[in-house]
């Protein structure tokens, strides 16, 4: 094994101060084809080509299992407990999934959650297991405490007395484990417990076996499926993600599944590779390529023709410190100090508890992509005609775009439930547009000579403003006229003129 980099769930999810990671250890071989080609444009930024799909790199379908014995070795994540109530989250009202909810609520729609698992609640009724590429169960256990709070964000019933609800209540979710960072592989023999080089891996899964659960979730009948898991390499590295890239395009093209990823986050700590952000426009030349400044990579998110890529916002709609720019990022959608069920009861959570007891705020881009995923399960059930690429223009073509049309933090802007569910938009990749029908110019009519009547009104025009200039002088010389008579009333144009 040559070239190992870490690979991070949700590019290693911000949780509050503390990230936690969720690591997919990527595997480099020397001799792997780099799925984009680079070349040096200075410290810390490459130009990349945008990545080339192999479809003869997808994986073969076989039933999803870890491909090595794996065991536990970290705690399960606390979480923290929110009472529930009628208050809506932000994240829900922001978004105002409720004035979609007449129209539809997703039924029929069958999303996959691929990342730690999802714990069965009371408010996932339709919850099916998937399968689990990290140990032995079906994916329907959550030691995370992140696959549970995405699958609440996406389908979460609504219930009497709560706020609370996922964007798309009636949709079903299919879990599928295919990492975790309480796992690892299993000692060796020879392996003792405090081996660094077992104790100092971090987690278990990697692009590969992602990929594998791409694969399995398409092939299952998914119609959406999550992602809110990333793996990072620096710009300028190739990144051995070809069986990942084929997975993508055969669930987007083949099974026609729209594919919903986050972008990843900056600021990860020890060095991640996620940790570089990458450049805004330069305001010098806004138009130019940005695939040509890249200081990291980030897949899946970065296969921009198959996937809608998500990046967050904050509670004032501005792009959130953490979120991960890039070309290929394609809407956003709030993504700090949420609230989703929990994984270990039957109630809320809106936070982490470290081992010092501190509670961290839930925050990243992996809790902003489920939100995009109900709105796609939301246009899916109400346009069923659409296929994956045409649900994906359309949650783009109706979101709220910055002032330039289109940045690398939130692409074409926030998402927009209800106009992505009923807008109007012309122009969709595979319909018609209208046929164009002449419209008649109206026949103007021939106007009538009015000319003796303008003559006549302008006599009568002439004789107006005589009678009126000649009240107007009236009014004075009668005025002074007044003292002069005695105080006897003198009628207008008669009586003795004054002396």
């Amino acid at each position: 094994m040559l070239g190992m980099w870490p690979v991070l769930g949700d590019a290693g999810p911000v949780i509050g101060r503390r990230p936690i990671w969720f690591p997919l250890r990527a595997l480099f071989v020397v001799g792997t084809a780099a799925l984009f080609g680079t070349s040096t444009l200075g410290a810390g930024f490459a130009a990349a080509e945008r990545p080339v799909v192999d479809p003869a790199l997808l994986p073969a379908p076989a039933p999803a299992a870890p491909p090595e014995p794996t065991e536990q070795r970290n705690a399960c994540v606390a979480v923290s407990a929110v009472p529930d109530g009628t208050g809506v989250p932000d994240e829900i009202g922001t978004l105002d999934f409720g004035a979609v909810w007449p129209i539809t609520r997703g039924a029929g729609q069958l999303v996959a959650v691929i990342d730690t698992g999802v714990s069965p609640h009371p408010r996932l009724p339709g919850l099916r297991p998937g399968g689990d590429y990290v140990h032995t169960g079906d994916g329907l256990s959550d030691c995370d405490a992140h696959g549970t709070l995405v699958a609440g964000l996406i389908a979460a019933t609504r219930e009497p007395g709560s706020g609370f609800s996922g964007g798309a209540p009636e949709a079903q979710i299919i879990s599928i484990r295919q990492s975790s960072n309480a796992f690892q592989r299993e000692r060796q023999a020879g392996e003792e417990e405090g081996d660094s080089s077992v104790e100092n891996a971090t987690g278990y899964g990697n692009v590969m076996t992602m990929a594998m659960a791409v694969r399995t979730a398409a092939d299952l009948g998914a119609t959406v499926i999550n992602i809110s898991e990333v793996a990072c390499v620096p710009g300028g590295t190739g990144v051995a993600d070809g069986p990942l890239g084929a997975a993508i395009d055969y669930a987007a093209r083949v099974k026609d599944v729209v594919v919903v990823a986050a972008a990843g986050n900056t600021g990860g700590a020890g060095g991640s590779a996620c940790s570089s952000q990458n450049p805004s426009p330069d305001p010098a030349d806004p138009f130019a390529d940005q695939w040509n400044r890249i200081a990291t990579v980030a897949t899946p998110a970065w296969f921009d023709d198959q996937v809608l890529t998500v990046g967050s916002v904050d509670s004032s709609g501005a792009p959130a410190a953490f979120t991960l720019a890039g070309p290929w990022v394609d809407v956003a959608a709030p993504g700090t100090s949420m609230t989703s069920l929990s994984p270990t009861g039957t109630g809320l959570v809106n936070g982490t508890v470290d081992n010092q007891g501190n509670i961290a705020p839930i925050q990243g881009t992996s809790f902003s992509a489920p939100l995009v995923a109900a709105v796609a399960a939301l246009v899916r059930a109400h346009r069923p005609e659409l296929d994956a690429a045409q649900v994906i223009e359309r949650i783009e073509a109706t979101a709220h775009a910055p002032a330039e049309g289109w940045n690398p933090l939130v692409g074409h802007g926030v998402v927009d439930p209800l106009a992505a569910v009923t807008g109007q938009v012309d122009g969709l990749r595979g319909t018609a547009p209208a046929d164009a029908v002449a419209i008649p110019m109206p026949t103007v009519p021939v106007p009538p000579d009015t000319r003796p009547r303008s003559v006549a009104l302008a006599g009568a025009a002439a004789v107006g403003v005589v009678l009126v200039l000649g009240l107007g002088v009236s009014i004075p010389l009668r005025k002074r006229a007044r003292p002069h008579s005695a105080g006897s009333a003198v009628a207008s144009g008669s009586g003795p003129r004054p002396s």
